[in-house]
């Protein structure tokens, strides 16, 4: 019914404006050497007129038609040119013979469609990683965070390559939104890490990172930034056309074909894309399983050593449970009017893996029992543990998301409200865990987003929009493992933002109110004995939360030389927790832990037992304040972007290791070596971690740099280095922090082909949370070589990758199966892609 009153009212507002057009805008692009520049993209984007874009021909020259009077901005894109923006004031007469000058860039500079003001990858307040073209086919991978994985400042959770996350800075998981085309992919993926994110790269067109608080403009859970995933599911031309891809990669025998049409008449335009991915466990350079270790501090350097000389000589293998298959299309069409368009979508997701690492605590009994017809007690252990492997092939995961989207985006002449853009999803998801054939958890989150964005005319240099958001998710996980009782989070926003530009500084100001809800159903915790008595079971009623986050920023960009300029930005953040963060209770299956919310309190009840209680403090809202300063160089055939970041956080939401253990068949068990890492197996027969939310001021700051020289017209090489740095202000350190990084890459490129190969060191990570243990240093070497043919459309691209060539066992830091999930050994990729 919502969706069916949006519509009527912006086809309304459509038939009630009359364009006047200044027919058309005509011109050429050149170099700064007067040398045409052909297949550059231009956007115009302004007050009275919807988003226009064309490309230039052979000799540079373009043509802008149906362009209404007012104030326009052209933005004009090329490759190995810095982007350059044009504002022009229209009148009701043709522009012809507009000459627009590229500068040489060796960095690469790209429209933000994440951004609210036509900002690019240059001229944000805040640092923008963006990956579109060629280079988003080269890295795309079956998960969004392997994807981004190399990209400055951001890494993976790497819950084995089936399910991975991104990492923005140190933070993930409710602090970093995921979103698809604006919108809240509406998955479980912020849940937990086990829990694949429900979008896919193939298809995608652009996939954009600001790394960085992003709450003005996407609410609370972008308080660590935000990855947006863009495609043209909504399509906003009739223009033809078509790109696909055949793949095949060796590491874990995996095939991937994707298709993607535009088209369109009159105003009638339409998209269909599709893709199927299947993949076997992938094959890993030595032991699954990280070797033991003896967990004395005073021998823990000399264990670490053995531990890497014994990964060394592991025998190589595959990685039980780490296939995966996965399939998707999404339909769409828009309805063009002269002053925007009206567009709806549909798409289906579906995703099968298995969960590595996979194991039980407390079930030590029934491993005996199925083994009793084997050697006899002295093997015991070790055919638990092939038990155990066997049983981990049996565990997977079965997602399946359906999602409806509309879009629109209108103009209006000589209105106060220029310009309008509207977007509303509607998405039904769900997620099993299945074991032997058997589904032990099932998750459901049925979510509705819809949002308004208001432009306004130019006032005195201003411009600006105030953004009316609503989001509404129903959140269940029901099943003997379901570790958080079912909710609903409800969130209410307005936003305002502005920017102006004075002379070479541009200003932007934003605040942002919001209002959140979130009930969940009661809990009903079992009796257990205590003391030779057996307590009742208890049923725990929660009373409804309600948070106000209150975010607000100022920013600027000046650009202070030629080619130069300094991204700053000072906000104050707000960020409402989550339901799993408040009411987690029980065991996780995916990372063998058992979780309690910050709504509960343990009681110790002696001998190693706990009972939970509600907590006399309800959980507060998590506030950051943050400083980024961003220094870059972006013309010429030197450039670089320097970052640098410091965030305080008070009462931040983290997951804090008890050293106690919970077994479903031996009650809570007590840690009797306080300060073992309770990351991996090694306390299986003891039963799972417990890990409970507790909130505290912490401080992470860190610095990024990228650097790029373009040595010859075919010859480019570039650095890149981060590191981030979380911290407990009253002493400690955040768990699972990625270590710092430095890589570079070398590219050359030829008449019909270019390659690039690349290295990336991981330094060792010792700068560890309590019960954390260190990660040894590693170094990837990845290569990529593409072939470009002809005869075959507009683009066809026989293409070569190989990954870990030096076939590194590697683990990732940030990863909750670190020590059971190695990174995949040595893998060439083999394809073809191409448009028409």
């Amino acid at each position: 019914m919502q969706n069916k009153q949006l519509l009527m009212a912006c086809s309304l507002a459509a038939s009630l404006s009359f364009p006047v057009w200044a027919e058309k805008i005509t011109g050429q692009v050149v170099d700064h050497k007067g040398q045409a520049v052909a297949g550059a993209k231009i956007t115009l984007k302004g007050d009275a007129n919807a988003e226009l874009y064309v490309t230039t021909d052979s000799s540079g020259a373009f043509t802008l038609d149906q362009v209404k009077p007012g104030a326009v901005q052209l933005t004009v894109e090329a490759k190995n040119y810095a982007a350059t923006q044009k504002s022009l004031q229209l009148s009701n007469r043709d522009v012809a013979d507009l000459q627009l000058v590229l500068s040489p860039s060796s960095i690469e500079v790209i429209q933000v469609q994440a951004s609210p003001f036509n900002a690019t990858s240059i001229n944000s307040a805040l640092p923008v990683n963006v990956l579109s073209s060629d280079e988003l086919r080269i890295k795309q991978a079956s998960t969004l965070g392997e994807t981004l994985k190399n990209e400055v400042g951001v890494h993976s959770t790497y819950f084995g390559p089936v399910s991975s996350s991104p990492i923005i800075r140190g933070l993930d998981g409710p602090r970093v939104l995921v979103t698809q085309n604006g919108l809240d992919v509406g998955d479980a993926s912020r849940v937990g890490p086990d829990h694949v994110v429900a979008s896919e790269t193939s298809t995608a067109t652009q996939v954009e990172v600001l790394r960085g608080p992003a709450t003005l403009f996407y609410g609370s859970g972008a308080i660590g930034g935000v990855v947006n995933v863009v495609d043209n599911r909504v399509p906003k031309s009739t223009d033809t056309a078509a790109e696909w891809l055949l793949e095949h990669n060796t590491v874990a025998d995996e095939n991937l074909a994707s298709l993607s049409l535009d088209s369109g008449k009159d105003n009638i335009a339409v998209h269909l894309d599709g893709f199927w991915r299947e993949s076997n466990d992938y094959e890993i350079a030595g032991q699954a399983e990280a070797a033991g270790e003896e967990h004395d501090e005073h021998e823990e350097h000399e264990e670490g050593e053995e531990h890497e000389e014994h990964e060394e000589h592991g025998e190589s293998g595959k990685l039980a449970n780490s296939a995966s298959k996965s399939s998707g299309f999404t339909i769409g069409s828009s309805y063009l009017f002269d002053n925007g368009y009206l567009g709806f979508s549909y798409g289906e997701l579906n995703r099968e893996y298995g969960v590595p690492g996979h194991s039980h605590g407390g079930h030590e009994d029934e491993h005996e029992d199925d083994h009793e017809e084997h050697e006899g007690e002295e093997h015991e252990e070790h055919e638990g543990e092939e038990h155990e492997e066997a049983e981990a092939e049996d565990v997977y995961a079965d997602m399946e998301q359906k999602r409806y989207q509309l879009l629109t985006e209108l103009t209006f002449d000589q209105n106060f409200i220029q310009r309008l853009q509207g977007k509303l999803a509607y998405t039904d998801y769900q997620h099993q865990e299945i074991e032997n054939g058997e589904v032990g958890t099932q998750f459901e989150n049925e979510s509705l987003e819809g949002r308004i964005d208001l432009y306004h005319q130019h006032f005195d240099g201003w411009q600006g929009a105030w953004t009316f958001h609503y989001k509404d998710s129903d959140f269940s996980a029901m099943g003997e493992e379901a570790f958080t009782p079912a909710s609903t989070t409800k969130s209410k926003a307005i936003a305002w933002l502005e920017e102006k530009r004075f002379g070479d500084f541009l200003l932007q100001l934003g605040a942002r109110y919001e209002h959140v809800t979130i009930s969940a159903d009661s809990l009903t915790l079992e009796g257990h004995e205590h003391e030779g008595e057996v307590e009742p079971d208890e049923e725990i009623h929660f009373d409804k939360q309600s948070f106000d986050p209150v975010s607000a920023s100022v920013g600027g960009v000046w650009d202070f030389a030629p080619g130069y300029n300094l991204g700053m930005s000072l906000a104050y953040s707000q960020r409402a927790p989550s339901a799993a963060e408040l009411f987690s209770y029980g065991p996780h299956i995916g990372t063998n832990t058992f979780e309690v919310g910050a709504l509960f309190s343990l009681h110790d009840e002696g001998d190693g037992e706990f009972h939970p209680h509600l907590a006399e403090s309800e959980g507060d809202l998590e506030t950051s304040y943050n400083l980024d300063l961003t220094v870059r160089k972006y013309r010429g055939d030197f450039s670089y972007v320097l970052s640098v970041f410091y965030n305080h956080v008070e009462d931040y939401y983290y997951q804090h290791t008890t050293g106690l253990f919970f077994s479903e068949d031996h009650g809570h068990e007590d840690d009797e070596h306080e300060g073992d890492d309770h990351e991996g197996d090694e306390h299986e027969d003891e039963g799972l971690p417990v890990l409970v939310y507790r909130q505290a001021d912490v401080d992470m700051y860190g610095a990024e740099i990228d650097v790029s020289y373009q040595l010859t017209p075919q010859v480019k090489t570039s650095v890149f280095a981060d590191f981030v740095r979380g911290k407990l202000s009253d002493g400690g350190n955040l768990p699972r922090i990625p270590p710092t990084r430095i890589g570079s890459q070398f590219n050359y490129q030829g008449q019909d082909f270019d390659a690039e190969l690349s290295a990336s060191y991981y330094f060792k990570q010792d700068k560890l949370a309590v019960n954390e243990t260190d990660t040894s240093g590693y170094l990837m070497l990845d290569a990529n070589f593409n072939y470009y043919l002809e005869g075959f459309g507009n683009d066809a691209v026989l293409y070569l990758k190989g990954q870990n060539l030096t076939d590194k066992n590697a683990r990732v830091h940030s990863s909750f199966l670190k020590d059971v999930a190695p990174l995949p050994g040595r893998g060439i990729s083999i394809g073809i892609r191409g448009s028409f």
